[in-house]
Parts: C-alpha cells; structure tokens; sequence
C-alpha cells in the first residue's frame, strides 16, 4: 500500500525561535559544478543576460542566496517570509512574457510562501498581498506574483522599496483557494487569512546574502534547489508516490508530465468512471507547475474516448495536478496531453524562456497507454 502524500509531506513542528537564535539566517544553496562565490558592489548585482538563450530551461548568468525573515501561522495558513537582492524577473500574461527591470527605488525582493499547516504542502492559487509598515505608516502595498525560480520553485514574489534601515511589518494576506479541492480537502482554504511578519532591515545585513556567477551559464540544466529549514518544499510528489498506476510520462518545454489513472475519482469531483490525472513538475527540480490550461484526448483505434478540459485541483494525495473524469483507460490506449496555456506565473532567470515562455505556447505530449 503507497503512503499517502499527505503524510509523507507530514513534518514536526520548528522551533522557530532556537532556528532564529542559532544565528541560521541564509538559506544555503546545494554546491554547484562550475560556480564561483563573489561579494560584489550591489551596484554590480545584475550581470548582463546570457547571451543566446536556448529555448527551454537553463542555468542562468548569478545565483543569489536569500535571507529568512520569519514564519507565522494563521489558522491553517502557514506563512514564510524571506529577502533577497532586488532582481529582474519576467511576467506571464497569456501567450506574452515581459521582463520587468530593478526599478531605481528598489531595495530588496520579497518572497513568500504560503502552506497548509496540516500538510505542510504549498498553496499555490491562494492570490497574495503584502502590505509594509514602519510603526503606523504604511510603506508599501502590492499585490505580489506568483513566480518560478529554479532554486525555490514556486512562490510569491516582488521588488520593493523601503524607507532605510530599521524595524519592519510586513503584513501577508491571502484570499481563498478557486480552484478545485477533493479528498481530506474539500471545504478547506476557502476563508482569508493574514498574518503580521516583523522584519528588521539594514543595507550592510543584505550585503552578506551569497551571491554566485556560474562559469557554465547559459549550458542546458537548473541550479540545484535551495535547502530551506524553515519552509516545506514546493516540489511535485514522486511519480512511485502517487496513487493509482502511472501510464504515461512525457516532456515539453522543460515541463514533465507524470500522468497516472485512478479507478475512481477523489472525493469532490463529480462524475461516474476513472479519473485521469496530470501532475506537472519541472524538468530538473521537479517543482509544482501550476496555473496552466491542459486539456485531454482518449482514443482507441478510431473511437474518440474523450476529449476536452482537465481542471487544475489541489489534492492531498496527489497534490496540486490537473484532473477529469473518463469512461475507462486501457492499456494501448493513445492519451493526448495538450497544454492550452502556458503556466501564468512569473519567472526568474533561467525559467523566463521555458514553459512556453518564448512563443507563448508548448507543444501536445503524445504517448500509449502502458499499464
């Protein structure tokens, strides 16, 4: 009997305040072949872009370290707050990918993470807002992306500008989840959540946050992900680890497509029969890729079996994939896996031309059904 996803991403509680006491502040990055630790002028944080980008997923120009700030829970909300230097990433919208520069009034960039405190299994369609204040005043307000980067996955993200050094509060607030949920799920995430984050800033404390120049930039391949205490990881559950049998697995873009049939559907979704699930991760980090189109088409031999949408949902065992309801699957079926629109999510360098994110479109994944 497999272990549920649920329970295997199941962690024991941290004691965040011996982590902060230990003076653990940066999140480490695993060693990388071909990279060379330098602490440069902050004015010199953003080297020129890899020339000849290839199109698809590769090892961008610097890698840059990130400092905790802090988590908090707020009802089964968990929040972590984390900063590093301002840098340029690329906004998604529909088939466009627009870089966005580091604006001259920008000081840091700010992540968050938002997860199930039961779970510990990343939220990714909550929708995020980030308000800072110093004292009474407020310094800032944004609603802030969702972004990919290769060392973290997926998170929320942006530029800000602050007033100086000193004391912060960052306030998080998430709407609830639209997108489908079954299983142990349904019912949940449907309530807003906020919590308050304080964050204590100074300029010389963001000049010790790692930065990285990789002598193999611009070669096929990701950084290897960052090693985060503090934060559950936002990678998809191992192909041997989902339930029901996997009978196909195919790439596009730099995406993987781990398909898998159940005999019956989850909890909360409607309809008689299979269930036809597509749970998509990166190519070499195997992060969650979410906010995508993807639709279906069942044959055998001549006959049209199905064909149409597979709605993005959130599942404790299958966690985040794409799913629909289909008469049955058999082996030697042929299975279509057609993505519609590329996923809506920012991207950091070394994402900005995968996922579709040069034309705007990825290609249809073909396979026979092997059980």
């Amino acid at each position: 009997m497999k272990t549920s996803f649920s329970t295997r991403l199941l962690r024991s509680n941290m004691n965040r305040r011996a982590f902060l006491k230990s003076g653990v502040g940066v999140a480490s990055l695993a060693s990388l072949a071909g990279c060379a630790t330098q602490f440069i002028p902050e004015s010199s944080r953003a080297p020129a872009l890899v020339e000849n980008r290839p199109d698809g997923v590769y090892l961008p120009s610097h890698v840059e370290g990130m400092q905790m700030i802090g988590t908090a829970n707020q009802g089964e909300y968990g929040f972590g707050l984390m900063y590093s230097y301002a840098h340029r990433f690329w906004n998604v919208n529909g088939k466009t990918t627009s870089m966005t520069e580091i604006g001259p009034d920008d000081d840091i960039h700010l992540m968050a993470s938002v997860w199930d405190t039961d779970t510990q299994m990343i939220l990714p369609e909550t929708g995020l807002s980030v308000e800072i204040y110093r004292g009474e005043t407020l310094v800032s307000q944004e609603a802030i992306y969702p972004m990919l980067s290769q060392p973290m996955g997926f998170h929320y993200g942006a530029n800000f500008g602050l007033e100086g050094g000193g004391a912060y509060d960052v306030r998080l607030s998430v709407g609830g989840l639209s997108i489908r949920r079954t299983g142990a799920f349904r019912g949940r995430f449907e309530e807003p959540g906020t919590a308050t984050i304080p964050f204590e800033y100074s300029a010389s404390d963001k000049e010790t946050i790692s930065f990285r120049r990789l002598e193999d930039a611009g070669a096929r391949g990701a950084v290897s992900p960052m090693a985060m205490e503090m934060l559950p990881a936002s990678t998809a559950p191992r192909p041997d680890a989902l339930p029901g049998p996997v009978v196909g697995t195919g790439r596009t873009d730099g995406a993987v497509f781990v398909t898998t049939v159940l005999d019956t559907p989850p909890a909360g979704v409607d309809g008689q029969g299979q269930y036809l699930a597509v749970s998509a991760r990166s190519q070499y980090n195997q992060m969650v890729l979410p906010a995508m189109s993807l639709s279906a088409a069942l044959t055998r031999g001549d006959e049209s079996l199905f064909a149409g949408p597979l709605t993005r949902t959130l599942d404790p065992d299958l966690g985040y994939h794409y799913g629909g309801v289909v008469d049955e699957v058999r082996s030697g079926d042929q299975l279509t896996i057609s993505p519609t629109l590329q996923p809506q999510t920012a991207r950091h360098e070394g994402y900005e031309t995968a996922f579709g994110g040069v034309t705007g479109e990825m290609d249809d994944i073909e396979f026979t059904v092997d059980e």
